[in-house]
């Protein structure tokens, strides 16, 4: 970009550091939190007030933070089912429709039977709930590969698929209907409440654990250099004889089970839950934050731990701040906003410099004022 004689450009960093990646992170943090200072603004205790309310209740109360770590699980697999098909080169909008689906799929095993043990049945809901992702998935992975389809489109109409499909299955008439009739699912039985580890939901551990074996998968094994060598470059993956068929099924197939998995978490391993909510929908969106969590993790499984704790602590602790100080609606997604804002301008001076310098004169031609000879 030029302004007068000065020009602006972005030229790309040789391999920065992590401490660089820290430093960039922590400055999106600052900035996201300075730029929304006018959200409480209205703060009848100051502003300084307002911000101490989200972060004591989110990261300092024992109740905000149990909430912040189930929330923070949620994001987290949500995040692996956008990231596994990012490093393939692939989009995964199709996040609230495969958790949608996982929610149904996890429901179904105790509706239609209960004369198992309740473990078995625990671990059956788990696994239905990944296997429910997975197709849904796996279909958008095959119609990518096999012919072409986008898969931005096939995914985005998923989502009004199963958000429908839901809705028919829990309200006024739906076989899932709950015993009250209030448009929202029946609830799980305690035998079929998930365990508990410390307090949480025995899907942290999976979550945690899923973080460290992604990033294995793509440093270690040769699967994940296929699928890293298809993202960077497909024809030249072609040509070293990966099959494009297989590199899509796989990581929509895995990112699909990664969305089933929260689902199962979301809906029937949260304790006060233990059922699909009315307000299902809403986890839907909430599954959005999994991609934005993948971009700015920049691919990076373990990476993505720290910034799903903020992204659900601060969700949680601007509502809790909102309804405590009486400030406007929509604090917490505005303040969401800002911080993602800031994360992608970080990304950007991560990848780039910013190079500002003055362009040198150009050097004039003397114009001929005479005429030639003859």
């Amino acid at each position: 970009m030029k302004l007068a004689r000065y020009e602006l450009t972005l030229q790309p960093r040789a391999a920065p550091g992590p401490m660089y990646a820290v430093l960039t992170a922590v400055v999106a943090i600052v900035l996201a939190l300075a730029l929304s200072s006018f959200l409480f603004r209205s703060a009848e205790d100051g502003l300084f007030s307002a911000y101490r309310a989200v972060f004591s209740y989110a990261f300092f109360t024992p109740r905000g933070i149990v909430a912040t770590i189930q929330r923070s699980i949620y994001l987290l697999l949500c995040t692996y089912a956008f990231l596994v098909p990012l490093r393939a080169g692939l989009w995964n909008i199709g996040l609230p429709g495969q958790v949608f689906a996982g929610a149904l799929a996890a429901f179904t095993v105790p509706f239609v039977t209960e004369a198992l043990p309740p473990g078995i049945l625990i671990v059956l809901m788990v696994a239905a709930a990944a296997v429910g992702g997975a197709v849904v998935g796996g279909f958008a992975g095959f119609l990518r590969a096999r012919f072409q389809v986008n898969e931005i489109l096939v995914t985005m109409m998923l989502n009004s698929i199963f958000f429908w499909a839901v809705a028919y299955m829990i309200k006024e008439g739906g076989p899932f209907m709950g015993a009250t009739a209030e448009g929202e699912g029946f609830s799980l039985p305690p035998s079929l409440q998930a365990p508990m580890l410390l307090g949480v939901p025995f899907t942290a551990a999976l979550a945690l654990a899923a973080a460290v074996l992604l990033d294995l998968l793509f440093t270690k094994t040769a699967l994940g250099y296929r699928i890293r060598a298809f993202g960077e470059s497909p024809p030249a993956a072609r040509y070293g004889g990966i099959v494009p068929l297989n590199v899509s099924l796989v990581v929509f197939l895995l990112g699909g089970a990664f969305a089933g998995l929260a689902a199962y978490h979301n809906f029937a391993a949260i304790p006060g839950v233990y059922k699909i909510p009315g307000n299902y929908g809403f986890y839907g969106d909430l599954a959005f934050y999994g991609i934005i969590t993948a971009l700015i993790a920049r691919g990076s499984a373990v990476g993505a731990v720290p910034i799903a704790i903020l992204f659900a602590g601060l969700s949680l602790g601007a509502r809790f701040a909102q309804g405590l100080l009486r400030l406007t609606f929509g604090v917490d997604y505005a303040l969401l906003g800002l911080l993602m804002m800031t994360f992608v301008a970080s990304h950007i001076l991560y990848q780039f410099r910013i190079v500002w310098r003055r362009v040198p004169a150009a050097v004039v031609q003397p114009v001929p004022t005479g005429l030639p000879g003859g």
